[in-house]
């Protein structure tokens, strides 16, 4: 593993690295997919990604917390040892809420989009449209991090790569299936064929529901293959399957009402 990079003194995470690079790489693609598109402020196209990454931040934060929630009883019951100085409070604060879950970020940058374009009443299954893919090119990058970081890691494999350095102990010293680079090629099979489908649908608002239920699946099937226990279960499932069959759900009724609206009709 490679956890960090050393340059003119600093050890730079790779994590932050692969981050940047995604960024970067979201943000050429929503450029390219708004030329030629009047529909597209310039401005809002900025503004929507600047207000979502703050959703983003925030709710992947707080479902790691809620994957914690055994910990956060703990300190509960014992405030006055959480509360016994601000080093104290900052550790378990930490401890509890420290790590990012990808879907708490989705959900999270959902809402905060959602209500920002309902105040400006902006045109959503526009925006949406041209903002989906750089979603899943952006994990995808952010995945090869967590390989990098040893983060995320896959169940013990007689195949694959040997951890060593991690930044989670534990894993070390055994080969493991690279699952985060699984999921990151899957991620960019979605790009593509939201790329493709962007192209051949006339109807806007369905890049977002199709991408919902493709990454489900994908989340789906990859949990299986994840070798870490932090993730919380429930029933033997995990936490992210138990949002992945929501999500799915959803995505299929979304798309069955785009698809087929109700037609009320009026006496």
């Amino acid at each position: 593993m490679l956890p960090t990079i050393s340059f003119l003194g600093f050890d730079i995470p790779t994590y932050t690295i692969m981050a940047v690079l995604g960024l970067t790489a979201a943000a050429l693609l929503v450029r390219h997919r708004c030329r030629g598109n009047e529909q597209i402020s310039s401005v809002q196209i900025v503004n929507i990604p600047a207000v979502s990454a703050l959703g983003v931040f925030s709710g992947a934060h707080i479902l790691y917390g809620i994957t914690n929630l055994n910990k956060f009883w703990l300190c509960i019951s014992n405030l006055q040892t959480v509360f016994a100085s601000w080093d104290s409070f900052w550790f378990y604060f930490a401890d509890i809420f420290g790590g990012m879950v990808f879907y708490g970020g989705l959900i999270g940058g959902i809402i905060a989009g959602y209500i920002y374009c309902r105040c400006l009443k902006l045109d959503i299954p526009v925006y949406s449209d041209v903002l989906t893919p750089a979603i899943p090119l952006f994990h995808s990058f952010g995945r090869i991090g967590c390989f990098l970081g040893g983060c995320c890691y896959g169940i013990e494999s007689p195949w694959g790569f040997l951890y060593e350095h991690s930044l989670v102990p534990e894993a070390d010293g055994v080969t493991r299936l690279p699952i985060q680079l699984i999921e990151s090629a899957g991620d960019l099979f979605i790009v593509a064929v939201l790329i493709i489908l962007s192209k051949r649908i006339h109807k806007t608002g369905l890049l977002f529901p199709i991408y919902l239920l493709m990454y489900g699946i994908l989340r789906m099937t990859t949990e299986f293959f994840r070798g870490d226990e932090i993730r919380g279960f429930l029933l033997g499932i995990s936490t992210s399957q138990w949002i992945s069959v929501f999500v799915i759900i959803a995505a299929i009724a979304a798309l069955v009402k785009a698809v087929h609206p109700r037609k009320v009709n009026i006496a």
